[in-house]
């Protein structure tokens, strides 16, 4: 497996959001249009986009874009079905953490909402602090971690 970085718009993208914008419609009956995102705000200089491949294959994804001038927020973090429970959501984290980073980025911030414990207790797991709902979705909980500290594993 591979970590690629892509532009949003490209085709290793498509399956990612796709099956994520069926995953929230399914977990929360939808509000939440992945397939609107603006393809610049995950771009050079402030964001990117990585997708783990296998072959053909989109394994995970995730994005970052700016927050404000020290903070990158993550967001579009996904892992096909077929390959979950097996560390690559963790891993996709790791990178976009490296990314963040050599973009000049301090912090990272995400969000997730309550439907999805799973991805709670990842964060919890990886070191994320919870900084409670800082976005616009009602009841999702955010967490940040400062980039450099402990390695995501």
């Amino acid at each position: 497996m591979e970590f690629v970085r892509v532009r949003l718009s490209d085709a290793e993208v498509v399956p990612l959001l796709s099956d994520l914008n069926r995953e929230y419609t399914l977990r929360y009956g939808g509000g939440d249009d992945v397939l609107e995102d603006k393809a610049a705000d995950f771009a050079a200089p402030y964001g990117g986009f990585i997708v783990l491949r296998e072959g053909d294959v989109t394994v995970a994804g995730g994005g970052i874009r700016r927050f404000d001038a020290d903070t990158c927020e993550a967001k579009r973090l996904w892992t096909s079905p077929a390959y979950r429970r097996q560390g690559h959501a963790a891993a996709v984290l790791g990178a976009l953490e490296a990314l963040g980073l050599e973009l000049g980025y301090t912090r990272l911030r995400l969000e997730t909402g309550y439907r999805q414990p799973e991805a709670l207790a990842m964060y919890r797991s990886l070191g994320y602090t919870e900084i409670g709902n800082y976005g616009v979705y009602e009841h999702a909980t955010g967490f940040e971690r400062m980039l450099g500290d402990a390695p995501t594993r």
